[in-house]
């Protein structure tokens, strides 16, 4: 038993760097602020199930996955960085007038009031379970097949403990975002929002250097 834990333990310790909840919940505390409360609580639950099957996929056909569609980690990196640069733009330019003419059509039309779902996109990936994250899994799958530090059974089980204790902290940390929404106000939100974006573009940007540098890397360019 000592050793599931020290197991576990390993596996947040590396992992949780990487998924780093507390960006996760600036970036939903501004994509969320124009959502009711059960909507906020609906895309946190999503987001942290979302969280929990990307690790899941990724740890046990992670590898064959990239294999057959010929992706390599640099790709990976290089696609998350774009994402995320993308998002980054739209956050860090946006307008109110614009917010102001989306809510007045959608009270024209209510039909078409329809919440947009940033569980799985930006939340879960690639700022959760981003292209780090995805790499460091892969990584560690060759680590538990190559070298054996631990009981086959705990080998097999500490992984989906950690990823499921991963995805319950996120979701306690989304979860309290309606309350850090009431005290910081809508002021506080839009300079997050900003600050997120510019934020953002930055990773993404990084992301992208990461993924060319390896690219150098690999083929020796």
């Amino acid at each position: 038993m000592f050793e599931l834990f020290k197991a576990v333990g390993l596996g947040l310790m590396v992992l949780l760097p990487l998924v780093n909840p507390l960006t996760t919940v600036a970036l939903f505390l501004s994509l969320s602020k124009n959502m009711t409360p059960s909507e906020r609580n609906q895309q946190a639950r999503m987001a942290s199930i979302y969280v929990f099957a990307i690790m899941m996929v990724t740890f046990y056909a992670g590898t064959v996955v990239l294999s057959t569609f010929g992706i390599s980690i640099s790709g990976l990196r290089i696609a998350g960085g774009l994402i995320v640069s993308f998002i980054g733009f739209r956050m860090l330019f946006s307008t109110s007038a614009d917010e102001e003419v989306h809510h007045k059509k959608n009270i024209k039309y209510p039909y078409k009031n329809k919440m947009v779902n940033i569980a799985f996109v930006p939340l879960a990936m690639p700022s959760t379970a981003g292209p780090g994250t995805i790499a460091m899994i892969i990584s560690w799958v060759s680590t538990v097949n190559e070298d054996i530090y631990f009981s086959s059974w705990i080998s097999d089980l500490a992984p989906i403990l950690v990823f499921f204790i991963i995805s319950i902290i996120v979701w306690i940390a989304l979860r309290s975002s309606s309350a850090i929404m009431h005290v910081i106000g809508s002021s506080g939100i839009e300079a997050i929002s900003r600050l997120m974006g510019f934020l953002l573009v930055c990773m993404g940007v990084q992301f992208i250097i990461n993924g060319v540098l390896e690219v150098i890397s690999d083929y020796g360019v």
